[in-house]
């Protein structure tokens, strides 16, 4: 089998046409900052396909999650409720404000946030006012049962839903069920911008704040006048441009990723290993990335440091790392699980709660039959698999021959 002519990607951005025409409306017209029509429109086309009030445009995800976090009154000290397998920049936002998050234990279901182990975190920490939830992987967590242990609780919801936009759970789609939610146009998500984000909220009064904060915080002067602290966090109407150009294209992205989906899970389904699951019955991915679970008992040894890893070949067993290892050979792009947060050395001296209690992370080896929780279980054991939608069958035919390959 010979490696790929062109490098098989993760998820690199799909473009189609209209994306240069609007920027180049924005250039021509000279509406090259953050205001323009561009931003107007990507505004008010999220708010109608997601369901919301108020869309605030902003230079990426993470400003939208900053500003969702200060906008849910995050003070320095306060403790926060916060997904721990995720991307970082979930949970930055809450240290920005001087916040000190607290991880929750990942279910297996839907690998989300364990309502189970909120409860428990409630009970070790009632003072907590704010949950910080994610959808990994465009996959919907557990909403009604996370929703439920916080409105018990007085709590206000964060939603990240940076990887799941078009993704929906009971017919509603995801970026709704927090008070103060976020999405993403980073590069690689499944509608880009090559960068960018949105605040999206029901609340008016929040918008409001949030677009004053994102420019400055410039009060309403005939000068700059500045009373509270604010940031550049507005999208340009050249970033606005791609985004508009793109979204026209949300439902047909979704069907080609699920359709990727399928075929891995089709092509892997007589070998010791199962694919990211979701809540069949209640929720649709947007299938934004397929990811792989190796059975506990197929796992070949495997130990990971800090920024590296080993593994023994076993005949019949593979692991993560030999996976990665061997796609990237052929040419093809596959990445570990996210590192659970509560694992990662910044925020190692930080609570993390699992059903049965506080939890600390013992090992990064995999240790058949015992010694992790769920998330460190789920990244020992998973790998995310290349789901570029521009991946045709017989490519995703051969990713599927490599990754049998190594279970010979």
């Amino acid at each position: 089998m010979k490696p790929f002519k062109r490098k098989l990607w993760l998820s690199s951005p799909t473009m189609h046409g209209e994306e240069l025409k609007y920027m180049t409306e924005a250039f021509e017209t000279n509406w090259m900052s953050t205001v323009g029509k561009n931003i107007d429109e990507v505004e008010r086309i999220i708010c109608e396909k997601i369901g919301c009030k108020y869309a605030v445009a902003l230079g990426t995800g993470t400003a939208a999650l900053h500003l969702a976090v200060k906008l849910a009154g995050v003070k320095p000290g306060d403790k926060v409720f916060c997904s721990d397998m995720t991307f970082d920049a979930t949970v930055n936002p809450v240290k920005y404000e001087g916040g000190e998050a607290v991880f929750i234990d990942t279910e297996r279901e839907t690998w989300n946030m364990d309502p189970v182990a909120l409860e428990k975190a409630f009970e070790l920490y009632p003072e907590v006012k704010v949950v910080v939830v994610a959808h990994l992987y465009g996959t919907p967590g557990k909403i009604d049962e996370i929703k439920a242990v916080c409105d018990r609780r007085g709590a206000v919801i964060v939603e990240d839903a940076a990887e799941s936009l078009g993704a929906t759970y009971k017919g509603r789609q995801t970026g709704t069920f927090g008070a103060y939610n976020c999405i993403s146009f980073n590069g690689n998500k499944i509608i880009t911008g090559s960068a960018g984000g949105m605040l999206l909220t029901d609340d008016r009064e929040a918008a409001n704040k949030a677009r004053k904060w994102s420019t400055q915080a410039r009060e309403a002067a005939p000068w700059y006048q500045h009373e509270e602290l604010g940031y550049n966090y507005r999208m340009s109407n050249v970033i606005a441009g791609v985004v508009r150009g793109q979204l026209p294209y949300l439902e047909e992205h979704i069907a080609q990723k699920k359709a990727i989906y399928m075929r891995y899970k089709e092509g892997f389904k007589d070998l010791p290993v199962t694919m990211n699951p979701y809540d069949e019955a209640n929720s649709e991915p947007n299938f934004w990335l397929s990811c792989l679970l190796i059975d506990a008992e197929a796992m070949c040894r495997q130990v990971r440091g800090e920024t590296d890893a080993l593994y023994a070949s076993e005949p019949g067993k593979s692991c993560p790392t030999e996976i990665l290892e061997t796609l990237a050979r052929y040419n093809a792009e596959g990445r570990p699980i996210w590192k659970p947060m509560h694992m990662q050395p910044i925020y190692r001296n930080h609570a993390f709660i699992t059903r049965e209690g506080s939890g600390r992370a013992r090992t990064n080896a995999y240790i058949a039959g015992g010694g992790m929780d769920v998330g460190m279980d789920i990244f020992a054991r998973g790998l995310c698999l290349p789901s570029d939608n521009k991946m045709t069958p017989e490519q995703q035919e051969q990713v599927i021959e490599i990754v049998r390959g190594c279970f010979a």
